[in-house]
Protein backbone atom coordinates (compact mmCIF):
# COMPACT_ATOMS: atom_id res chain seq x y z
CA UNK A 1 0.00 0.00 0.00
CA UNK A 2 1.12 3.47 -0.86
CA UNK A 3 2.59 5.76 1.57
CA UNK A 4 0.41 8.31 1.02
CA UNK A 5 -2.86 5.36 2.08
CA UNK A 6 -0.76 4.88 4.96
CA UNK A 7 -0.66 8.22 6.43
CA UNK A 8 -4.33 8.18 5.70
CA UNK A 9 -5.47 4.71 7.06
CA UNK A 10 -8.77 5.29 9.21
CA UNK A 11 -9.73 3.28 12.17
CA UNK A 12 -12.87 1.67 12.28
CA UNK A 13 -15.29 2.51 14.68
CA UNK A 14 -19.11 2.26 16.31
CA UNK A 15 -21.35 4.86 17.16
CA UNK A 16 -19.98 7.49 20.42
CA UNK A 17 -22.96 6.17 22.40
CA UNK A 18 -21.80 2.59 22.31
CA UNK A 19 -18.16 3.47 21.51
CA UNK A 20 -28.63 33.14 -8.91
CA UNK A 21 -27.54 31.22 -11.83
CA UNK A 22 -27.91 28.11 -12.83
CA UNK A 23 -28.92 24.85 -11.74
CA UNK A 24 -26.00 22.32 -10.98
CA UNK A 25 -26.74 19.87 -7.91
CA UNK A 26 -24.98 21.22 -5.20
CA UNK A 27 -24.19 24.47 -6.82
CA UNK A 28 -27.77 26.26 -7.55
CA UNK A 29 -27.18 30.11 -6.82
CA UNK A 30 -29.46 32.98 -7.47
CA UNK A 31 -28.95 36.46 -6.32
CA UNK A 32 -30.89 39.94 -6.87
CA UNK A 33 -34.24 38.93 -6.54
CA UNK A 34 -36.92 39.75 -3.60
CA UNK A 35 -38.01 36.64 -1.32
CA UNK A 36 -41.44 38.37 -0.20
CA UNK A 37 -43.21 36.60 2.44
CA UNK A 38 -47.02 37.25 0.93
CA UNK A 39 -50.57 36.19 3.17
CA UNK A 40 -51.80 32.63 3.76
CA UNK A 41 -52.53 30.44 0.92
CA UNK A 42 -55.78 28.81 0.05
CA UNK A 43 -54.31 25.70 -0.21
CA UNK A 44 -52.83 25.32 3.56
CA UNK A 45 -54.89 26.15 6.64
CA UNK A 46 -52.45 27.97 8.96
CA UNK A 47 -54.86 29.13 11.07
CA UNK A 48 -53.87 25.93 13.24
CA UNK A 49 -50.16 26.97 15.08
CA UNK A 50 -47.53 24.42 13.62
CA UNK A 51 -46.03 22.62 16.73
CA UNK A 52 -42.69 22.71 17.05
CA UNK A 53 -41.47 18.41 17.23
CA UNK A 54 -40.69 17.06 20.50
CA UNK A 55 -37.53 16.16 21.21
CA UNK A 56 -37.37 12.00 20.55
CA UNK A 57 -35.31 10.13 22.88
CA UNK A 58 -33.02 7.93 20.48
CA UNK A 59 -31.94 4.61 21.88
CA UNK A 60 -28.73 4.05 20.59
CA UNK A 61 -28.39 0.99 18.35
CA UNK A 62 -25.23 -1.06 16.92
CA UNK A 63 -24.79 -0.25 13.12
CA UNK A 64 -25.80 -3.08 10.78
CA UNK A 65 -22.25 -2.59 9.53
CA UNK A 66 -19.20 -1.24 10.35
CA UNK A 67 -17.90 2.90 9.76
CA UNK A 68 -14.35 4.48 8.60
CA UNK A 69 -13.37 7.66 10.12
CA UNK A 70 -13.54 11.28 8.90
CA UNK A 71 -9.80 11.49 7.90
CA UNK A 72 -8.09 14.29 9.35
CA UNK A 73 -8.28 15.32 5.59
CA UNK A 74 -11.23 14.79 3.57
CA UNK A 75 -10.28 14.96 0.05
CA UNK A 76 -13.40 14.19 -2.01
CA UNK A 77 -15.10 14.11 -5.82
CA UNK A 78 -18.90 13.69 -6.45
CA UNK A 79 -20.51 10.71 -7.61
CA UNK A 80 -24.51 11.32 -8.93
CA UNK A 81 -27.30 8.51 -7.77
CA UNK A 82 -27.47 7.59 -11.81
CA UNK A 83 -23.46 6.79 -11.58
CA UNK A 84 -23.54 5.20 -8.05
CA UNK A 85 -25.87 2.32 -10.17
CA UNK A 86 -23.24 2.41 -13.20
CA UNK A 87 -20.66 0.07 -13.38
CA UNK A 88 -18.05 1.81 -15.93
CA UNK A 89 -18.82 5.04 -13.38
CA UNK A 90 -18.18 3.33 -10.22
CA UNK A 91 -14.33 1.74 -11.62
CA UNK A 92 -13.46 5.31 -13.12
CA UNK A 93 -13.93 7.20 -9.73
CA UNK A 94 -12.62 4.28 -7.46
CA UNK A 95 -9.54 4.32 -9.78
CA UNK A 96 -9.53 8.10 -9.51
CA UNK A 97 -9.20 7.75 -5.71
CA UNK A 98 -6.97 5.40 -5.74
CA UNK A 99 -4.20 6.26 -7.73
CA UNK A 100 -4.47 10.10 -6.31
CA UNK A 101 -4.53 11.88 -3.01
CA UNK A 102 -8.38 11.89 -2.93
CA UNK A 103 -9.60 9.49 -0.16
CA UNK A 104 -13.18 10.18 -0.22
CA UNK A 105 -16.51 10.14 -1.98
CA UNK A 106 -19.91 12.34 -1.96
CA UNK A 107 -22.74 9.89 -3.17
CA UNK A 108 -26.37 10.76 -3.80
CA UNK A 109 -28.34 9.40 -1.24
CA UNK A 110 -31.42 11.69 -2.06
CA UNK A 111 -31.19 14.25 -5.47
CA UNK A 112 -33.16 16.81 -7.29
CA UNK A 113 -35.96 14.46 -7.96
CA UNK A 114 -36.76 13.66 -4.10
CA UNK A 115 -36.49 10.08 -4.59
CA UNK A 116 -33.41 7.67 -2.75
CA UNK A 117 -31.06 5.77 -4.57
CA UNK A 118 -31.18 2.22 -2.58
CA UNK A 119 -34.09 0.25 -1.88
CA UNK A 120 -35.20 0.11 1.82
CA UNK A 121 -38.11 -1.40 3.15
CA UNK A 122 -38.47 1.29 5.96
CA UNK A 123 -42.30 2.29 5.72
CA UNK A 124 -41.13 5.84 6.11
CA UNK A 125 -39.34 5.78 2.95
CA UNK A 126 -39.77 2.50 0.74
CA UNK A 127 -42.23 4.40 -1.50
CA UNK A 128 -39.26 7.21 -1.89
CA UNK A 129 -36.78 4.64 -3.46
CA UNK A 130 -36.48 5.49 -7.07
CA UNK A 131 -37.29 2.99 -10.11
CA UNK A 132 -35.01 5.05 -12.97
CA UNK A 133 -31.79 5.91 -11.19
CA UNK A 134 -29.37 4.45 -8.04
CA UNK A 135 -27.52 1.01 -6.92
CA UNK A 136 -29.87 -1.51 -5.60
CA UNK A 137 -26.63 -3.30 -4.31
CA UNK A 138 -26.10 0.28 -2.53
CA UNK A 139 -24.84 -1.56 0.80
CA UNK A 140 -22.56 -3.90 -1.09
CA UNK A 141 -21.27 -1.01 -3.05
CA UNK A 142 -20.48 1.04 -0.15
CA UNK A 143 -18.19 -2.29 1.10
CA UNK A 144 -16.30 -2.58 -1.50
CA UNK A 145 -15.70 1.28 -0.97
CA UNK A 146 -14.50 0.72 2.85
CA UNK A 147 -12.40 -2.51 1.56
CA UNK A 148 -10.73 0.24 -0.59
CA UNK A 149 -10.52 2.23 2.34
CA UNK A 150 -12.34 4.93 0.84
CA UNK A 151 -14.38 7.28 3.42
CA UNK A 152 -17.92 7.68 2.15
CA UNK A 153 -20.19 10.95 2.19
CA UNK A 154 -24.29 10.19 1.60
CA UNK A 155 -25.54 13.57 0.48
CA UNK A 156 -29.34 14.22 1.13
CA UNK A 157 -30.97 16.53 -0.73
CA UNK A 158 -33.80 18.27 1.80
CA UNK A 159 -36.27 20.95 1.19
CA UNK A 160 -36.16 20.67 -2.68
CA UNK A 161 -38.33 17.69 -3.09
CA UNK A 162 -41.08 17.27 -6.07
CA UNK A 163 -42.10 13.80 -4.85
CA UNK A 164 -42.40 14.48 -1.60
CA UNK A 165 -44.63 18.27 -2.35
CA UNK A 166 -46.48 15.88 -4.43
CA UNK A 167 -47.64 13.30 -2.01
CA UNK A 168 -48.15 16.37 0.32
CA UNK A 169 -49.07 19.37 -1.21
CA UNK A 170 -50.24 21.44 1.96
CA UNK A 171 -46.54 20.90 3.38
CA UNK A 172 -44.61 22.65 0.21
CA UNK A 173 -44.26 26.45 -0.57
CA UNK A 174 -47.15 27.80 -1.55
CA UNK A 175 -48.13 29.93 -4.85
CA UNK A 176 -50.37 33.24 -3.77
CA UNK A 177 -52.67 32.53 -6.39
CA UNK A 178 -53.50 28.90 -5.07
CA UNK A 179 -51.56 25.74 -5.63
CA UNK A 180 -47.56 24.62 -4.96
CA UNK A 181 -45.22 27.30 -6.21
CA UNK A 182 -42.26 26.19 -8.33
CA UNK A 183 -38.91 27.46 -9.51
CA UNK A 184 -37.89 27.80 -12.75
CA UNK A 185 -36.70 24.50 -13.57
CA UNK A 186 -40.59 23.27 -12.45
CA UNK A 187 -39.09 21.71 -9.00
CA UNK A 188 -41.12 22.16 -5.78
CA UNK A 189 -39.51 23.08 -2.54
CA UNK A 190 -41.05 21.73 1.20
CA UNK A 191 -41.49 24.68 3.46
CA UNK A 192 -39.41 24.80 5.93
CA UNK A 193 -42.08 25.37 8.25
CA UNK A 194 -43.53 21.95 7.63
CA UNK A 195 -41.93 19.93 10.56
CA UNK A 196 -44.20 16.88 9.87
CA UNK A 197 -41.59 16.57 7.02
CA UNK A 198 -38.33 16.82 9.39
CA UNK A 199 -38.49 13.49 10.92
CA UNK A 200 -38.60 12.08 7.33
CA UNK A 201 -35.39 13.38 6.78
CA UNK A 202 -34.10 11.85 10.34
CA UNK A 203 -35.63 8.97 9.22
CA UNK A 204 -33.73 8.67 6.14
CA UNK A 205 -30.52 9.56 7.56
CA UNK A 206 -30.52 7.07 9.98
CA UNK A 207 -31.59 4.35 7.38
CA UNK A 208 -28.33 5.67 5.47
CA UNK A 209 -25.88 5.50 7.94
CA UNK A 210 -26.97 2.02 9.06
CA UNK A 211 -26.22 0.64 5.24
CA UNK A 212 -22.67 2.41 5.37
CA UNK A 213 -22.45 5.65 4.53
CA UNK A 214 -19.68 7.14 7.36
CA UNK A 215 -21.18 10.81 7.06
CA UNK A 216 -24.03 12.41 5.92
CA UNK A 217 -24.03 15.52 3.81
CA UNK A 218 -27.27 17.22 3.69
CA UNK A 219 -27.94 20.12 0.88
CA UNK A 220 -30.74 22.61 -0.34
CA UNK A 221 -31.13 23.29 3.65
CA UNK A 222 -32.66 26.75 2.82
CA UNK A 223 -35.77 28.35 1.45
CA UNK A 224 -36.09 28.64 -2.50
CA UNK A 225 -34.05 31.20 -4.43
CA UNK A 226 -34.59 30.72 -8.21
CA UNK A 227 -38.01 31.76 -9.70
CA UNK A 228 -41.23 34.17 -9.04
CA UNK A 229 -39.85 34.55 -5.42
CA UNK A 230 -42.64 37.32 -4.89
CA UNK A 231 -45.41 34.60 -5.49
CA UNK A 232 -43.77 32.46 -2.48
CA UNK A 233 -46.03 31.98 0.35
CA UNK A 234 -44.41 30.39 3.29
CA UNK A 235 -45.20 29.10 6.57
CA UNK A 236 -44.82 31.34 9.16
CA UNK A 237 -44.27 30.17 13.33
CA UNK A 238 -44.22 32.04 16.14
CA UNK A 239 -42.78 35.43 14.49
CA UNK A 240 -39.94 34.04 13.78
CA UNK A 241 -37.36 34.73 10.73
CA UNK A 242 -36.74 32.73 7.87
CA UNK A 243 -33.16 31.91 9.49
CA UNK A 244 -34.63 31.37 13.15
CA UNK A 245 -36.81 28.70 11.21
CA UNK A 246 -34.07 27.25 9.36
CA UNK A 247 -31.60 27.19 12.72
CA UNK A 248 -35.11 25.45 14.10
CA UNK A 249 -34.45 22.56 12.01
CA UNK A 250 -30.56 22.45 11.82
CA UNK A 251 -30.91 22.32 16.23
CA UNK A 252 -33.49 19.38 15.94
CA UNK A 253 -31.53 17.28 12.84
CA UNK A 254 -28.76 17.76 15.38
CA UNK A 255 -30.51 16.39 18.80
CA UNK A 256 -32.03 13.47 16.56
CA UNK A 257 -28.76 12.31 14.63
CA UNK A 258 -25.91 13.09 17.38
CA UNK A 259 -27.09 10.36 19.87
CA UNK A 260 -26.13 7.32 16.97
CA UNK A 261 -22.61 9.37 16.27
CA UNK A 262 -22.47 9.81 12.62
CA UNK A 263 -20.24 13.04 11.38
CA UNK A 264 -22.27 15.65 9.02
CA UNK A 265 -21.93 18.40 7.27
CA UNK A 266 -24.20 20.47 5.50
CA UNK A 267 -23.55 22.80 1.99
CA UNK A 268 -24.11 26.23 2.16
CA UNK A 269 -24.24 29.07 -0.74
CA UNK A 270 -20.42 30.62 -0.71
CA UNK A 271 -21.79 33.76 -0.29
CA UNK A 272 -22.61 32.83 3.24
CA UNK A 273 -19.05 33.28 3.96
CA UNK A 274 -18.71 36.65 3.16
CA UNK A 275 -22.10 38.31 4.17
CA UNK A 276 -23.88 38.06 7.47
CA UNK A 277 -27.52 38.60 5.79
CA UNK A 278 -29.47 35.27 5.58
CA UNK A 279 -29.33 35.73 1.72
CA UNK A 280 -32.92 35.66 1.58
CA UNK A 281 -32.72 31.72 1.88
CA UNK A 282 -32.44 31.48 5.79
CA UNK A 283 -28.56 30.44 5.46
CA UNK A 284 -26.19 32.20 8.36
CA UNK A 285 -23.12 30.50 8.92
CA UNK A 286 -23.01 31.22 12.62
CA UNK A 287 -26.74 30.23 12.61
CA UNK A 288 -25.06 26.77 10.87
CA UNK A 289 -21.72 26.43 12.61
CA UNK A 290 -23.27 24.64 15.89
CA UNK A 291 -25.14 21.58 14.33
CA UNK A 292 -22.55 20.26 11.99
CA UNK A 293 -19.20 18.67 12.33
CA UNK A 294 -18.47 20.39 8.77
CA UNK A 295 -19.16 23.24 7.11
CA UNK A 296 -19.17 22.95 3.12
CA UNK A 297 -19.56 26.54 1.42
CA UNK A 298 -19.76 25.71 -2.51
CA UNK A 299 -17.32 28.60 -3.78
CA UNK A 300 -17.54 27.86 -7.02
CA UNK A 301 -15.87 30.90 -8.60
CA UNK A 302 -18.35 30.76 -12.23
CA UNK A 303 -21.66 30.71 -9.30
CA UNK A 304 -20.39 34.35 -8.04
CA UNK A 305 -21.70 37.44 -9.30
CA UNK A 306 -19.78 39.97 -11.27
CA UNK A 307 -18.48 42.44 -9.34
CA UNK A 308 -18.14 40.16 -6.75
CA UNK A 309 -14.91 41.73 -4.44
CA UNK A 310 -14.19 44.42 -7.20
CA UNK A 311 -14.00 41.20 -9.86
CA UNK A 312 -15.36 42.06 -13.23
CA UNK A 313 -14.97 38.61 -14.62
CA UNK A 314 -14.65 36.27 -11.95
CA UNK A 315 -13.90 33.18 -14.12
CA UNK A 316 -10.29 35.20 -14.07
CA UNK A 317 -10.31 34.70 -10.10
CA UNK A 318 -10.64 31.31 -9.14
CA UNK A 319 -7.54 31.91 -6.65
CA UNK A 320 -8.59 35.07 -5.38
CA UNK A 321 -12.37 34.18 -5.18
CA UNK A 322 -11.76 30.85 -3.33
CA UNK A 323 -9.09 32.34 -1.00
CA UNK A 324 -11.10 35.53 -0.43
CA UNK A 325 -14.22 33.43 0.48
CA UNK A 326 -12.73 30.50 2.27
CA UNK A 327 -10.34 32.94 4.42
CA UNK A 328 -13.48 34.98 5.50
CA UNK A 329 -15.37 31.39 6.62
CA UNK A 330 -12.01 30.80 9.35
CA UNK A 331 -11.91 34.43 10.21
CA UNK A 332 -15.86 33.64 11.43
CA UNK A 333 -15.24 30.13 12.71
CA UNK A 334 -12.44 31.39 15.03
CA UNK A 335 -13.84 34.02 16.17
CA UNK A 336 -15.09 34.52 19.71
CA UNK A 337 -17.81 37.15 19.00
CA UNK A 338 -20.31 37.43 15.42
CA UNK A 339 -22.83 40.40 15.16
CA UNK A 340 -25.13 37.89 13.99
CA UNK A 341 -27.62 36.62 16.33
CA UNK A 342 -28.33 32.70 17.34
CA UNK A 343 -29.67 30.40 19.41
CA UNK A 344 -26.10 29.42 20.87
CA UNK A 345 -25.32 32.90 20.98
CA UNK A 346 -25.28 35.47 24.07
CA UNK A 347 -25.82 39.35 23.66
CA UNK A 348 -22.24 41.03 25.12
CA UNK A 349 -23.43 44.56 27.02
CA UNK A 350 -26.27 46.74 25.14
CA UNK A 351 -24.38 49.03 22.49
CA UNK A 352 -25.82 49.02 18.75
CA UNK A 353 -24.93 47.41 16.63
CA UNK A 354 -25.10 44.49 18.76
CA UNK A 355 -22.39 41.98 19.80
CA UNK A 356 -22.35 38.42 20.46
CA UNK A 357 -20.28 35.71 22.01
CA UNK A 358 -20.21 32.68 20.28
CA UNK A 359 -18.42 29.21 20.43
CA UNK A 360 -14.99 29.23 18.78
CA UNK A 361 -14.57 26.30 16.57
CA UNK A 362 -11.59 24.66 14.66
CA UNK A 363 -10.92 26.10 11.24
CA UNK A 364 -10.94 22.90 9.75
CA UNK A 365 -14.72 22.61 10.12
CA UNK A 366 -14.62 24.39 7.36
CA UNK A 367 -14.78 22.37 3.79
CA UNK A 368 -14.99 23.30 0.74
CA UNK A 369 -17.18 22.44 -2.50
CA UNK A 370 -14.76 23.67 -5.40
CA UNK A 371 -15.55 23.45 -8.87
CA UNK A 372 -14.90 21.26 -11.84
CA UNK A 373 -17.32 21.65 -14.34
CA UNK A 374 -17.70 24.08 -17.59
CA UNK A 375 -19.66 26.94 -16.71
CA UNK A 376 -19.74 29.38 -18.00
CA UNK A 377 -16.26 29.08 -19.35
CA UNK A 378 -14.25 25.77 -20.40
CA UNK A 379 -12.65 24.94 -17.00
CA UNK A 380 -9.21 24.03 -16.94
CA UNK A 381 -6.94 22.13 -15.05
CA UNK A 382 -5.06 25.51 -13.89
CA UNK A 383 -8.42 27.01 -12.77
CA UNK A 384 -8.61 23.92 -10.80
CA UNK A 385 -5.14 24.06 -9.65
CA UNK A 386 -5.54 27.33 -8.16
CA UNK A 387 -8.99 26.50 -6.11
CA UNK A 388 -6.85 23.79 -4.57
CA UNK A 389 -3.74 26.00 -3.84
CA UNK A 390 -6.55 28.49 -2.34
CA UNK A 391 -8.20 26.57 -0.02
CA UNK A 392 -4.69 25.13 1.43
CA UNK A 393 -3.42 28.92 1.28
CA UNK A 394 -6.58 29.78 3.58
CA UNK A 395 -5.03 27.02 6.38
CA UNK A 396 -7.53 24.35 5.31
CA UNK A 397 -6.54 21.07 4.62
CA UNK A 398 -10.14 19.72 3.03
CA UNK A 399 -12.18 19.98 -0.49
CA UNK A 400 -14.97 18.30 -1.90
CA UNK A 401 -14.77 18.48 -6.06
CA UNK A 402 -18.46 18.75 -8.07
CA UNK A 403 -18.83 17.93 -11.63
CA UNK A 404 -22.44 16.78 -12.40
CA UNK A 405 -20.92 14.76 -15.21
CA UNK A 406 -19.09 12.62 -13.11
CA UNK A 407 -15.55 12.88 -15.00
CA UNK A 408 -13.29 15.60 -13.17
CA UNK A 409 -11.17 15.88 -16.21
CA UNK A 410 -8.86 18.54 -15.14
CA UNK A 411 -8.61 17.53 -11.83
CA UNK A 412 -7.31 14.21 -12.80
CA UNK A 413 -4.93 15.92 -14.83
CA UNK A 414 -4.15 18.05 -11.82
CA UNK A 415 -3.83 15.46 -9.14
CA UNK A 416 -1.86 13.50 -11.88
CA UNK A 417 -4.48 10.27 -11.65
CA UNK A 418 -2.64 6.81 -13.06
Amino acid sequence: MKERRQRSRRSYRLPAALAGIVFLGVGTYAFGEAFNVLGPSASFDRSQPIVQNEKVEVEPQKPAVAHISTPDSVKAVYMSQCAAGTPSFRESLMHLIDTTELNSIVIDIRDYTGMIAFPTENPILKDMVSDECGARDMKEFLKLLHDRNIYVIGRITVFQNPYYTKVHPEQAVQHKNGGIWKDRKGLAFVDVGATAYWDTVVELAKESYEIGFDELNFDYIRYPSDGDMASAVYIKRDGKTKQEMLEDFFKYLHEQLEPIGVATSADLFGMTTTNTDDLNIGQVLERTLPYFDYIAPMVYPSHYPSGFHGYKNVNEHSYDIVHFSMGESVRRTIAPTTPVAGFAHERIGTSTPAIYKKPVYDKQKMRPWLQDFDYPVAYTPAMVQEQIKATHDAGLNSYMFWDPANKYDSLRQVLKAE
